[in-house]
């Protein structure tokens, strides 16, 4: 098999027509991979991808062939795909307001030209999930921007652009319905889309603790920082510790308190959402 990618977190190999997707236990924050892996969590988001792309089939299509049919030694972590051509716009959507989204909201009253009412503070939960693409940069080459949906439909056309936004708001409407089940908030998350046999596909993961932002419902208060369920917890970490980090590489080692409780993050998420026990 032939490396056709080395990602932050995902090796890309060819396989005949298709690619396997094998997904590490690296973790990145601020585009930079740290040095230290956290354990089960590649493995961690392949098994919860997999299970949000049954919960969610009849919304569109996804890549994955094959969960079994893998090398031995990527089993649990790897999936056979069929090859995309990937959309060049990150789709998001957000159900409340925090993160990047928050930070735009403040400068401009508005998220990738969205208007927001006035008086949003961290953690508000919005009158309806929006649409907020962003530029989609290859590693090393900066960060991605926000760009409005007319910004979309100028780089795709109007009835992709449609379609991107009409997944993107379902996947996170289905998956937040779903969630609020077990307890859990998806306050954003960001999906990959791609073609493959003139359709519009779901690709790379989906709704993970990578991918999304989770916080426990019953602990949910506006105003202040939620207990993050995802890596938002590792980025917090460095923010409050780290005060001399740039935030480039090499990235700092991650101590093994916190190793540990990141990894706890990732593996209640995956039970609850699931209602499986991690092995």
């Amino acid at each position: 098999m032939e490396l056709l990618h080395s990602g932050k977190v995902r090796d890309v190999y060819a396989d005949g027509d298709d690619i396997l997707l094998v997904a590490s236990d690296r973790i990145s924050i601020y585009d930079v991979v740290l040095p230290t892996p956290i354990p089960d969590k590649g493995k961690i988001l392949t098994q919860l991808s997999l299970w949000w792309f049954d919960q969610l089939a009849d919304v569109a299509p996804h890549h994955v062939l094959s969960a079994t049919d893998v090398p031995a030694e990527w089993a649990g972590r790897a999936v056979r795909c069929r090859r995309l051509e990937m959309v060049m716009v990150e789709c998001i959507a957000r159900g409340y307001l925090t993160g990047s989204g928050l930070k735009a909201y403040e400068k401009d009253g508005a998220v990738s030209g969205v208007a927001l009412p006035d008086g949003l503070i961290e953690g508000s939960r919005l009158a309806e999930p929006i649409f907020t693409p962003t530029t989609k940069v290859a590693p090393g080459e900066g960060h991605d921007e926000f760009i409005t949906y007319p910004d979309v439909e100028a780089r795709v056309g109007a009835d992709v652009a449609a379609e991107l936004r009409r997944i993107t708001l379902e996947v996170y409407r289905r998956g937040s319905a779903v969630a609020a089940e077990r307890g859990i908030i998806i306050a954003d998350t960001k999906i990959e889309l791609g073609w493959a046999d003139g359709r519009l596909t779901i690709g790379d993961e989906l709704l993970t603790p990578d991918s999304s932002r989770f916080w426990a419902q019953d602990e949910w208060q506006p105003g202040g920082t939620q207990r993050y369920l995802d890596k938002q917890f590792l980025r917090d970490w460095s923010t409050t510790e780290l005060r001399d980090w740039d935030r480039t590489a090499p990235g700092p080692e991650i101590p093994e308190q916190v190793v540990s409780a990141t990894r706890d993050r990732y593996v209640e998420v995956y039970e609850r959402l699931t209602g499986d026990r991690w092995r």
